[in-house]
């Protein structure tokens, strides 16, 4: 997941901030691990069954002007439901994060100098810098926004496959059929019949 696939995620259920001062210059490893509240806030927020699991493992790299490169995985194993069957199912989910945080300041400034030199150079735009907030990168925040962009939308069981219901052709349901009841009626020609003399 890079920072422009990240959806914005209101209330965050999943919070695990790290002061960016402390970060080590060689760098700095983190593994967390969604607890049971966590992950029953988490499956609310993306209408799952249930989360069975939620771990995430990051790497926090110090950069030039205070900014953080943040590499990392989450993996999940959610309860959703089959849009064909709706039998509950179960999904694994894996997805890669690549960030890089700067101060807040920076972010306006930096996001401008990216726009100017791929308009300039002509090839895809790079992903804009993501803000350190009061000082903090919340880890939780991106373990929670990687695994709702992870999620398959259109979860279905193996070998599950969608048939339309079979519909019986009935022979009076057809443009003409209301026109011939019209013409065949007790006030048609053919519907009176004729008295005798």
């Amino acid at each position: 997941m890079t920072a422009k696939d990240r959806p914005n995620t209101s209330p965050n259920p999943w919070s695990a901030p790290i002061i960016v001062a402390q970060i080590p210059e060689a760098g700095l490893h983190r593994d967390i691990e969604a607890d049971s509240a966590v992950r029953s806030a988490l499956a609310s927020v993306a209408g799952l069954r249930g989360v069975e699991a939620a771990h995430a493992s990051f790497d926090l790299t110090p950069g030039r002007n205070d900014s953080v490169h943040v590499r990392g995985t989450v993996t999940a194993r959610v309860g959703q439901v089959c849009v064909v069957s709706l039998d509950p199912i179960e999904n694994e989910v894996i997805e890669e994060i690549d960030a890089l945080f700067v101060p807040e300041s920076q972010v306006p400034a930096l996001a401008d100098s990216i726009d100017d030199n791929d308009e300039e150079a002509g090839h895809e735009m790079p992903d804009p810098p993501e803000p350190i907030v009061n000082g903090t990168i919340d880890l939780g925040r991106l373990a929670t926004d990687a695994l709702l962009l992870g999620l398959d939308p259109y979860p279905r069981k193996p070998d599950v496959v969608f048939e339309p219901p079979s519909i019986v052709d009935d022979p009076e349901d057809h443009p003409f059929a209301a026109l011939k009841a019209l013409k065949n009626g007790p006030d048609s020609p053919k519907g009176k019949r004729r008295k005798p003399d």
